[in-house]
């Protein structure tokens, strides 16, 4: 393993129009921050770099919701969010702004250099347009009825509901999201990063140097893309929010946000540090992006895709990505505010920063989604925080009071079972370390507190309470080495628990001027040194504090459960020429089978009167095939015909959908012809 000058670890730059929340923290922050604590402990030189993501559509799209400029929001969440990370104990170096000059200059020279290099297609293509509001349209900017489920609400970009990618002109009825109406195709010139041009560099770079060190999600990820084929990306937009495209011919366009935002990493470094190159441009530097698995095709494709374009910089060594932590065995969502903010947690749990890193490190989702509940976060608390580790701490100083009125005392020889405890302290050591620099955070954590549980069985085994009453000269070699396991707890554990390690050295009189060399000694305290009052690392978390949050959560629930049984307002008046445009018939259902590897698919063969024609439909969670065989049915028979998982479906079955979601058949109250026409 090459052994490097000095590191560079980025976290993923949060989006200023929202809270940070345990999911952000799980996937990203908190590992990243236990890495560099690391670092640091090791006397690396080592910058942690992160800051707001102030551009984008969703920072428009809640500017719009809540009536005020994207300026305002952003400089609202930069702040909230800044206060909560540093209230949390996450060591970012900077904690930057890409709403800052010095990013507006660094994004834009980025640009202009692959510009001259000849790194982008200018391309005009079509793009839908908002006549209304007059403006083209993000795909965040679009919604519609999803293809595949039927969902009426989706983006254009992707189907919250049944979480499947999409494009904006797969939108079934699209509307823009300012005026209501149907966007039309407008022609419109932008900018795109040649992608493709990088496949066999990613391929050679990524899936042939990296797949034995790299996480499996990352590397199975990138090959998707690659076996699905690299295109040219657009790298700009028709928007009037974010760093402006520094070429003539280019009004009103700005640079796409997944162009700009990793940008940012590079204008914060610069912000922080006039030697911002060596952090960037030295090879001797170990470039790390912690993300989420959300972010992989950025910082594992196109982002590495663009330093190698520009030429000068290095690529990433590791981009450890973790998948999505679930709240309750239910997705975190910000739009349905169900998640667990920091800000929020940091008010109702004062001075329990650490309790919240030690679960969510104990569940971080390394090779997979995972799910944090409340009850396991205080079974956690009680039985590990406060029974193994911080009971072990306050026993070896508490009888240290005891005994010997505070003063550490001289040991007297050692017995094997004090020479095994000491040697394994060190083995513990070069566990955890290992464990770290293979992103294995929650395994280094395991092992981490396997040094409280070698002090609580040395406890146990040496009985110093027991032997007191006859022998006090051992107790004084018992307890002096239960202190110094005490004080390599301190050492070990800080980059997971920065908050109680730092209260540990303050009982025991230690500097905070802490190394991880000093891992394994045993005179870290040393004898004669009078120690501080002991004090409780951590304490019970009551049944009534956790019922709080799930009484928090199951008002959100219901509060949700009631937003969505709000019948829908009417739509905008149409005239009767646009009515007449639709052709609504009766038809019959002659078989029906529900679509492999979907849920809520079925095919449908119509007897439509003129022809059989089949239809898709997302209506399987609400109707069996083989109960509608038979129904008589209405459609809309002129639709467009479009493909939906490989199959044409050559019309639209129209439903009735109460305000709880269920989904019902219209029937009539006479039979009619197939093939009749509503009107």
């Amino acid at each position: 393993m090459k052994d490097y000058k000095r590191y560079t670890v980025t976290a993923a730059l949060p989006y200023a129009n929202g809270p940070i929340h345990i999911g952000h923290l799980a996937g990203v922050y908190v590992p990243a921050d236990i890495y560099v604590r690391y670092l640091r402990l090791r006397k690396r030189d080592v910058i942690f770099i992160c800051g707001s993501d102030e551009h984008g559509v969703p920072i428009t799209l809640r500017a719009k919701k809540e009536g005020k400029t994207p300026q305002q929001i952003v400089d609202f969440y930069n702040e909230l969010n800044k206060k909560a990370f540093e209230d949390f104990g996450i060591s970012f170096d900077i904690y930057s702004r890409t709403s800052n000059k010095v990013h507006y200059e660094t994004a834009s020279e980025f640009f202009k250099t692959l510009y001259d290099k000849n790194e982008f297609l200018e391309l005009e293509n079509e793009q839908l347009f908002d006549e209304t509001a007059n403006q083209f349209l993000a795909d965040r900017y679009i919604t519609g009825t999803c293809p595949h489920c039927g969902y009426e609400k989706a983006y254009g970009d992707q189907c919250e509901k049944c979480g499947t990618s999409l494009s904006a002109t797969d939108l079934i009825n699209p509307v823009s999201v300012f005026s209501g109406t149907k966007p039309v195709l407008k022609s419109t010139k932008h900018w795109y990063l040649s992608l493709d041009k990088y496949s066999d560099f990613i391929q050679k770079w990524i899936i042939e140097g990296h797949k034995d060190d790299w996480r499996p999600n990352v590397v199975s990820q990138v090959k998707s893309w690659l076996d699905a084929g690299l295109r040219p990306r657009a790298v700009t937009r028709d928007l009037d929010w974010g760093v402006p495209v520094p070429i003539k011919g280019a009004d009103g366009k700005v640079l796409y946000v997944w162009f700009d935002a990793p940008i940012g990493y590079i204008s914060a470094t610069k912000e922080l540090t006039e030697d911002w190159e060596k952090y960037w441009k030295d090879k001797d530097t170990k470039l790390v992006h912690f993300i989420g698995k959300d972010n992989i095709v950025f910082h594992a494709i196109i982002f590495p895709i663009m330093l190698k374009a520009e030429g000068s910089y290095i690529l990433p060594d590791n981009v450890p990505a973790n998948s999505f932590l679930n709240l309750e065995d239910d997705k975190i969502s910000t739009s349905r505010n169900w998640a667990v903010w920091l800000h929020e947690y940091l008010e109702d749990f004062t001075d329990k920063q650490d309790v919240l890193r030690f679960v969510l490190t104990v569940n971080a989702p390394e090779a997979k989604d995972n799910n944090f509940t409340w009850k396991d976060f205080q079974t956690r608390n009680n039985k590990e925080l406060v029974a193994d580790f911080g009971n072990f701490v306050n026993r070896a100083l508490v009888l240290n009071n005891k005994y010997f009125e505070g003063v550490v005392q001289v040991p007297r020889e050692y017995q094997t079972i004090d020479k095994n405890v000491l040697s394994e302290i060190s083995i513990i050591r070069d566990k955890v370390a290992e464990s770290i620099e293979q992103y294995k955070i929650r395994e280094a954590l395991y092992f981490a507190m396997d040094l409280a549980r070698l002090g609580n069985k040395y406890f146990a085994d040496t009985e110093p309470w027991v032997v007191a009453k006859t022998d006090l000269e051992r107790v004084k070699t018992i307890l002096y080495i239960g202190i110094q396991i005490v004080a390599n707890l301190s050492v070990l554990m800080e980059a997971f628990l920065p908050f109680s390690t730092k209260k540990i050295r303050k009982m025991l009189n230690l500097s905070d001027e802490i190394f991880w060399d000093m891992i394994g000694h045993s005179d870290i305290v040393k004898s004669g040194e009078k120690l501080g009052k002991p004090e409780l690392l951590f304490e019970q978390i009551t049944d009534e504090q956790i019922q709080k949050q799930l009484d928090r959560l199951e008002k959100t629930k219901i509060e949700n459960k009631n937003a969505e049984n709000i019948i829908p307002k009417i739509k905008e008046n149409i005239t009767f020429d646009d009515f007449t445009k639709l052709d609504i018939r009766i038809g019959t259902v002659l078989s029906a089978e529900k679509l492999p590897k979907t849920t809520k698919l079925i095919k449908i063969l119509l007897d439509s009167g003129l022809e059989k024609r089949t239809i898709v439909a997302g209506i399987a969670e609400h109707y069996k095939p083989e109960e509608i065989i038979g129904k008589k049915v209405v459609f809309l028979a002129n639709l467009e015909p479009r493909k939906i998982k490989g199959i044409e479906s050559q019309g639209m079955m129209l439903m009735a959908e109460n305000p709880e979601g269920n989904l019902s058949f219209l029937i009539t109250d006479k039979e009619i012809q197939n093939g009749s026409k509503i009107s």
